[in-house]
């Protein structure tokens, strides 16, 4: 049976920008017959995130992530539909997903690296499992839960980077839910700072291409800041630790602005900036969300819950097509997306 699927074409190199070209499209032949465990799937959506920029090079830099083949095909989070199975707990029709589905639109898989999904926690919208109904919802949620520190009544202030991505926007969100009386968005266009405003219920929003952030941010945070949820590193982390209160704590989710750069992950900070940590004894923890994989289901029904209840809004920004992955990988690295970048592969 002729598939088509997506396959590592080049690297960017190490401090290379992924473009387009660095994958390709090509056919495949899947086998006819199932063999005892197996399932055969199709596509209907995946996902491409921040942290597979690491996956495009020869080595990752952390031994959680093994790296693509060059001219292998690609993997990641997707969801799809049985077609066939080989699988006791696995049926026709049955949807199911998995953090390593191969970019192809069909596929036959073990059926023990799949997880079955229900439609009605997301209400049918599926690719919501690849956002704020999967792993980016666990990873705002939990990154906060657990390294936020925040509690109700205590007029803490949120700052969120990369605001309006899968993560950020979400983490703002949470951040309200959970106690924060003041929650700020930095992004990067006008569009983004006005959703985050207007539907997602930041309280302000910083352009950081835009003026002067340092001033921005004394003015929307005039009680400093509590909590920092950084999904970018960089200069723009850097200007928000030095205006952080004593005792506060940084949720270190990742580093995008940094991700196309040699250096180490977390990348080292400034000596200025660490001395700023060491003062005013602000916890800057790196959140691993693999690390909380026993806490995913009751997280799974705790975001839900308050999305099903219009507590939290979900943004997507979904591209139709296989043929268009390393368009939409592309764009989601250089900030085109608003909410979790989606591609859209079969109905």
């Amino acid at each position: 049976m002729h598939v088509h699927r997506v396959v590592l074409n080049s690297r960017p190199g190490k401090n290379g920008n992924p473009v387009a070209e660095n994958f390709r499209m090509e056919e495949a032949n899947l086998p006819d017959k199932l063999n005892v465990g197996q399932v055969k799937v199709r596509t209907l959506y995946l996902s491409v995130d921040p942290y597979m920029r690491s996956r495009m090079n020869e080595d990752t830099g952390v031994d959680y992530i093994k790296p693509w083949q060059l001219s292998e095909v690609i993997d990641g989070g997707g969801v799809g539909i049985v077609e066939e199975s080989q699988h006791t707990n696995l049926a026709k029709g049955d949807f199911v997903t998995s953090f390593n589905w191969p970019w192809q639109t069909k596929a036959i898989l073990e059926g023990n690296t799949l997880e079955k999904v229900d439609p009605q926690l997301v209400d049918g919208h599926l690719s919501y499992f690849l956002g704020a109904i999967g792993m980016p919802g666990l990873t705002s949620l939990l990154g906060i839960k657990e390294k936020g520190h925040i509690s109700v009544g205590s007029n803490q202030t949120l700052v969120v980077s990369g605001a309006a991505g899968a993560c950020g926007s979400l983490a703002g969100q949470i951040g309200r839910l959970e106690g924060c009386s003041r929650v700020v968005g930095i992004c990067g266009t006008d569009e983004k700072c006005s959703i985050l405003v207007s539907e997602l219920g930041f309280d302000a929003a910083i352009n950081y291409k835009k003026g002067n952030v340092a001033e921005e941010l004394r003015k929307v945070c005039p009680s400093g800041v509590d909590v920092y949820f950084d999904n970018v590193g960089g200069d723009i982390s850097n200007t928000v630790i030095h205006q952080m209160n004593q005792n506060s704590h940084v949720i270190l989710c990742g580093q995008i602005s940094q991700y196309n750069k040699d250096v180490p992950y977390p990348p080292p900070l400034l000596p200025e900036v660490e001395s700023v940590l060491k003062t005013r004894n602000i916890t800057r923890e790196r959140f691993l969300v693999l690390n909380s994989m026993d806490k995913f289901e009751s997280g799974i029904l705790q975001l839900s819950q308050w999305f099903k209840e219009g507590k939290l809004k979900i943004r997507e920004t979904v591209i139709n097509g296989l043929e268009n992955m390393g368009v939409a990988f592309q764009s989601m690295m250089t900030g085109g997306n608003i909410g979790k970048q989606i591609i859209h592969i079969s109905e």
